[in-house]
């Protein structure tokens, strides 16, 4: 049976533990998008009653090594990290190292880490495809990655 991708932003049934608390970890790097994936991932998260930490590394390269910092140094574990960062192509190779080392390092944390990361990193190409990702006719990456966040709290909590 396939699911429709109108059930991406549902989280009807979806059953959290009451102390569940989510950490936003954000890039300072193109930070009018960053922004507005972060209203939108506070806005599905608030809905839903759940306490958030945002954090901010310098760029999509370092949000690995933040995710990792702040797990091993943290005295209340979160639930799930959203990692939220916008990598917009430019004329040199930049682009794809950066994309292949910030997908490579969520991969791993997610294997390694006993709570989920959520990938909220935009590899763009153009403004116009920012502007479809945050609200256009691509939904909003934000409240997306949001939203998975909870399924994957509830599923680590089943």
């Amino acid at each position: 049976m396939a699911i429709s991708s109108d059930n991406l932003y549902s989280t009807t049934g979806i059953q959290l533990p009451k102390d569940a608390c989510v950490v936003i970890v954000r890039t300072e790097w193109n930070a009018d998008t960053i922004n507005k994936l972060q209203e939108g991932s506070i806005k599905v998260l608030e809905a839903h009653n759940i306490a958030y930490k945002i954090i901010t590394v310098p760029g999509a390269f370092e949000i690995p090594f933040g995710i990792k910092s702040f797990w091993d140094k943290a005295t209340d574990k979160p639930s799930a990290f959203i990692a939220l960062g916008c990598v917009l192509r430019g004329d040199t190779p930049h682009f794809d190292y950066v994309c292949k080392a910030v997908t490579d390092g969520i991969v791993q944390l997610n294997l390694i880490l006993p709570v989920p990361t959520i990938f909220g990193v935009l590899t763009v190409d153009n403004q116009l495809q920012i502007d479809e990702r945050v609200g256009g006719k691509h939904g909003h990456k934000g409240e997306e990655a949001a939203v998975t966040a909870l399924k994957m709290i509830a599923l680590t909590n089943a």
